[in-house]
């Protein structure tokens, strides 16, 4: 499709990045307005739109140009918000009012240290009616089918809707921008509506900063944690929202465990709890996605358009050696990936690295946590590779897999981690991730009922703390945290 802007789509010069941004709101708008409208007149018995009205239901593009020119490019030192070579790039916007804060992050840099100018029009790109629809129920009179609908209205189509920027597949043809971000709008309201079905919450109200777990008990050390936040008198936190929408805010302290209670957590695959800052500032999201490879690549595939600051794994695992003990942390430096789910867009012998950001936060925090540092602390945590399978009972196929295991000198077995690490890398999202030990099935010690040590009981419950204890390290250093290890040569300058 054509990424053109049309001619006097911009001031002499281009726009500044403000009016840029407010110049998409208002065209996304103008588009949602028009297609909401043709949509409740046509379900009420009147005329579907024709193909002149059509032509209103339509993304904003957002192009910028960089030529050079007599100066020399800044050498910036940030990751991101940068030129790779001189040209026209282009990308569709959707929901600017919502991005705004991170589209004036990425324009800024780019119109004030490399002279872009930013030119904003109506795009080629249809906006599929349900993507205009709340709650997706709106217009269901019972007399009216999504084939009817789809005659007359943009749907959506799969071939429109891909990863090849991120995966390094697209290509320009001549005469035809280049790639601006890495999703399009299309992609991004896709991942936007299939949020709210898997989590159960608005995606408005996912944060920056996400912990994901593959055990419940998380979810209720969470919940906790979050409940007390918001009781402090100098708390920076100011609401916790829960599935189905339910909103728990320090007004409604009292009635807090009614809340939680009442929250239909069960009705959603992939429940997500969000801790909102009173600042406005980035707060914290926990998403429980269950066991396994193909739920992490899921949930992942679709918080990535949000472009969140990162993203860490606490969950879970199986011990290796026999120094460790059920309780024991896992931090990991290096994923054997035999999950195999994304072996055809990050081939397993593409080498993830470790974020020494992320591993640095993670370990202090477990310091902080633990009290213990220094031989202490390395008796508690162990650093290591771990080995993501797709297979719960990999043990049935040990005599297979032993020689492996031991060539990767891997320390730790799960189901998610290797996954969500080749996601944040494909995806460029921070990564990382800190284990518990739950059982040690090479050394005589599986998963059994009962079997929980006090040890293990008391590291679980400082688990948790050391995720959002390395989140809040994180975020005071967000300049580092975004750096060129996951960037491509090619990469468009859009974080």
């Amino acid at each position: 499709m054509s990424q053109t802007a049309p001619p006097g789509s911009a001031h002499h010069g281009g726009l500044s990045p403000e009016d840029a941004v407010d110049r998409l709101e208002a065209l996304h708008g103008e588009a949602v307005a028009a297609l909401r409208a043709a949509l409740e007149r046509a379900l009420a018995g009147g005329a579907p739109p024709g193909a002149e009205e059509r032509a209103a239901f339509r993304y904003p593009l957002l192009r910028l140009t960089y030529a050079p020119g007599a100066f020399d490019p800044p050498r910036a030192r940030r990751a991101w918000a940068k030129f790779q070579a001189p040209g026209a790039y282009a990308t569709t916007i959707t929901q600017p009012r919502f991005f705004r804060s991170y589209l004036l992050e990425q324009l800024r840099p780019l119109a004030e240290e490399f002279h872009a100018v930013i030119e904003v029009g109506r795009s080629a790109q249809e906006i599929p009616y349900p993507y205009v629809l709340d709650r997706g129920d709106e217009f269901d009179n019972g007399g009216v089918t999504a084939s009817m609908l789809a005659r007359h209205f943009p749907t959506p189509l799969l071939a429109e809707v891909g990863d090849e920027t991120a995966d390094s597949l697209w290509h320009a043809p001549p005469g035809e921008p280049l790639p601006l971000a890495l999703f399009d709008a299309v992609r991004v309201d896709y991942s936007l509506r299939r949020l709210v079905h898997y989590t159960g919450t608005d995606w408005r109200a996912v944060q920056p900063w996400i912990l994901l777990t593959n055990y419940h008990r998380y979810v209720d050390q969470f919940l906790r944690w979050a409940v007390a936040e918001l009781e402090r008198a100098d708390s920076p936190w100011r609401a916790l929202v829960l599935p189905g929408g339910v909103e728990i805010g320090r007004g409604d302290l009292a009635e807090a465990d009614v809340k939680v209670a009442a929250a239909p957590w069960h009705r959603f695959q992939m429940p997500a709890y969000h801790l909102l800052r009173a600042d406005g500032g980035g707060g914290v999201t926990l998403v429980n996605i269950g066991v396994g490879p193909a739920n992490a690549k899921n949930i992942t595939d679709h918080l990535a358009v949000l472009r969140p600051h990162c993203w860490l794994m606490v969950g879970h695992c199986a011990g290796l050696r026999q120094s460790q003990r059920i309780g024991d942390y896992v931090l990991a430096h290096g994923y054997l990936r035999r999950d195999r789910i994304l072996d055809d867009l990050v081939p397993p012998e593409i080498p993830l690295p470790a974020l020494a950001e992320v591993q640095v936060a993670l370990q202090e925090a477990a310091a902080r946590v633990t009290g213990e540092r220094g031989e202490g602390l390395k008796r508690r945590l162990r650093t290591g590779t771990v080995v993501t399978y797709d297979d719960r009972n990999w043990e049935l196929r040990w005599s297979r897999e032993r020689r492996r295991i031991n060539l990767s000198r891997a320390i730790a077995v799960d189901m998610e981690s290797g996954t969500l690490a080749a996601q944040g890398y494909r995806f460029r999202v921070p990564y990382g991730t800190l284990l518990c030990v739950s059982d040690r099935p090479l050394h005589g010690e599986i998963k059994l009922p009962g079997t929980a040590s006090a040890f293990y009981e008391r590291a679980v419950g400082q688990h948790l703390t050391i995720g959002l204890a390395a989140l809040e390290i994180l975020r005071r250093d967000l300049a580092s945290l975004h750096s060129r290890k996951l960037r491509s040569f090619d990469e468009p300058p859009f974080r």
